[in-house]
């Protein structure tokens, strides 16, 4: 939106005492923002660079500094101060630097390496998009990334464009992988000890005890060679998260080429599906054809129906690139993929204990591991499309667990991201849950109070961490001093969490942990300081998103006026078409037409506005454009020699 265009704009006046969930939130911020330095110079030397080894094996762990600092540039893009986007920069970087040392990225990116854990790292510099989209670093960056999976770059053939395959489950900046080494996996060996054996029909161990003990020698040797022969090469559903890559690649650009690929990458996903009964092939050999190094079965392949993680590693995928299809183009038959899985899944359940339960894996003899079914994925599904179906996809969930119940992470390697309470947002966002905002930001301060009490524990100390096991004394848990662990160990002491701030003031669930976008039904700018975030002083709360509406509060706690602007989306993809703001008991003070991406609101010294919001859903083509920043004023990306 230009300086000079005149925006529309509403006027709060009505003074309040401060609502308690708007001082806690405004609390949570502050906290957030003091803990961003320590953390990071707890974790840093003087130059920057992370306290860790002098050598990191394997392919496994750029991921995890990655996920640790991530929220950094996310809180900017929330509320956080330029000294925040800062460390977010300096902390990208250095783990970049770093992570190029040991050997795991070439080109600032992993040389090889599976699309959980890609979608993993990658979430932090989708975040940048959330911030800067100006900067031409990360936009450069976006499209070189993107271009390593749509077959136009030489030293990264990942990509078949005649058959719409990725040409393995590991790639990455240097092509696909499909001869693994020892070496590869060797950070796996203590973490994967408890893991059922990727195959059945394996002599060096029992598939029958679920458990595959990577450490033996034997076992190992054989895991390698049966990989190597029957799941390094061809496409995987995880594939389906590189579709995050050129979504991310779109935004910036606007590039039609990259919103085709994602379409047509989806769609050759589906046809699979569809072939095979509606439920979705594990496993695609370099032909095209399902099974082809699996003596024909569409099950067992890497991170497939038999592995560990099972149906969670099929439909977390389908559900990313479908909301990345569905995001370019409006189109809710793009959510036709994780519908399906949703609904083959639930078909294929039984009745056990009186309880409806769904299978979680495929084996040879057939479905197995049945469990409860949970909501989580079709509230995903559901906070996207807004569609009765999808709903219905929710309820029809049985409750076998309290939806309305908080989860605080205390226990060790149970943070991951803070992200745990999506059930009892929805419970919250559909008029179910009423104290729910409430609840959430004291169990996130109760989260930061763990975080920083451990961070500045001996076992925080990065300089103790080859001889600690186990953290805060849970002696159950895994052994923090194994290698796959022990990488994890930033994250176990981050307090840069914010769960409730994403859903209270986004009125959106946290992204999908391995490479989901984060989406918002409304984000905000400062007016005057040109840049993301609520003005200082401003919470924020949305507390209905249905459709064509939301409803947000916003509180001005401040003694003097702030001038907020509204964007409807993460990503302008909608439009405000009027704004109301009402009383306490929902009486209409003033009406405005909007008709726009962007509207501005100013709210006096301790007001509070109750907003009402007519919103046109995927009305615009959606960008990382923000109210000052067109991508008509970009700089033009770099055109770099041509290779010999």
């Amino acid at each position: 939106m230009p300086e000079s265009e005149q925006r529309v704009q509403l006027h709060a006046t009505e003074t309040i005492e401060p609502p308690r969930w708007a001082v806690r939130e405004l609390e949570l911020m502050a906290r957030i923002e003091a803990a961003a330095p320590e953390f990071v110079a707890r974790y840093t030397r003087d130059d920057g660079s992370l306290i860790w080894r002098d050598r990191w094996p394997g392919m496994d762990g750029s991921d995890d500094p990655y996920e640790a600092f991530q929220y950094l540039a996310l809180f900017y893009a929330i509320v956080g101060s330029e000294s925040v986007y800062q460390l977010a920069r300096q902390m990208w970087d250095a783990i970049t630097w770093q992570w190029t040392q040991y050997g795991q990225l070439d080109r600032e990116f992993p040389r090889y390496y599976d699309w959980m854990h890609h979608g993993e790292a990658s979430l932090f510099h989708y975040f940048f998009g959330l911030t800067k989209p100006d900067s031409l670093i990360d936009r450069q960056r976006a499209v070189r990334f993107a271009h390593f999976y749509d077959g136009t770059d030489p030293l990264a053939p990942n990509y078949d464009p005649q058959l719409h395959l990725i040409k393995a489950p590991m790639t990455g900046s240097n092509g696909p992988l499909h001869v693994a080494t020892k070496e590869d996996w060797s950070t796996h060996r203590g973490v994967l000890t408890d893991y059922l054996a990727p195959f059945e029909d394996m002599e060096s161990v029992d598939f029958s005890l679920l458990k595959c003990d990577w450490r033996d020698d034997a076992v190992y040797e054989e895991v390698i060679t049966k990989m190597n022969e029957r799941l390094n090469k061809g496409d995987v559903p995880l594939n389906l998260n590189a579709t995050g890559q050129l979504t991310h690649a779109y935004l910036y650009t606007g590039d039609e080429a990259f919103k085709r690929w994602v379409i047509d990458y989806l769609a050759t996903w589906k046809a699979r599906a569809d072939a095979n009964g509606g439920i979705l092939p594990d496993n695609v050999g370099l032909s095209g054809k399902v099974g082809e190094y699996l003596d024909g079965k569409w099950w067992g392949g890497h991170y497939g129906w038999r592995w560990p993680h099972g149906f969670h590693t099929i439909i977390e995928p389908s559900l990313n690139a479908a909301h990345n299809a569905y995001l370019m183009t409006g189109d809710p038959d793009q959510l036709a993929l994780p519908r399906q899985q949703i609904d083959v899944n639930y078909g294929l359940g039984k009745e056990i204990d009186g309880i409806w339960q769904v299978p979680y894996k495929h084996f040879d003899a057939g479905w197995t591991s049945y469990r409860p079914m949970r909501p989580l994925y079709a509230i995903h599904l559901w906070s996207r499309s807004f569609a009765d179906e999808d709903q219905e996809r929710i309820e029809r969930v049985p409750h076998t667990f309290d939806w309305a119940e908080i989860t605080l992470p205390d226990r060790p390697f149970s943070t991951k991201h803070f992200n745990a309470n999506t059930v009892p947002w929805y419970e919250f966002i559909v008029g179910r849950n009423p104290d729910y905002p409430e609840r959430m930001l004291d169990t996130n301060h109760a989260l930061i109070d763990q975080q920083l009490r451990r961070l500045r524990s001996d076992e925080g100390d990065p300089r103790n961490w080859d001889r600690i096991h186990h953290i805060d004394g849970y002696l159950d848990t895994v052994d923090a001093a194994v290698d796959g662990y022990n990488i994890h160990l930033w994250q176990e002491f981050c307090p840069i969490y914010f769960e409730s701030l994403v859903q209270l003031m986004w009125g959106a669930p946290m992204h999908i942990t391995h490479g989901g976008l984060q989406y918002a039904a409304v984000r905000y700018y400062d007016a005057d300081a040109h840049r993301p975030g609520l003005p200082p002083g401003v919470a924020a709360l949305v507390d209905r998103v249905a459709g064509n509406e939301v409803s947000v509060t916003l509180v001005n706690t401040g003694e003097t006026v702030r001038r907020a602007v509204l964007q409807a989306g993460s990503f302008r993809e909608h439009r405000f078409d009027s704004a109301t703001l009402v009383d306490e008991d929902g009486g209409t003070l003033a009406t405005v037409p909007v008709g726009a991406e962007w509207f501005e609101i100013a709210l006096d010294p301790g007001s509070i506005a109750r907003l009402r919001l007519q919103v046109t859903r995927f009305a615009h083509d959606p960008s990382y454009e923000t109210p000052w920043s067109a991508r008509s004023a970009w700089s033009p990306l770099i055109v770099g020699r041509e290779p010999r």
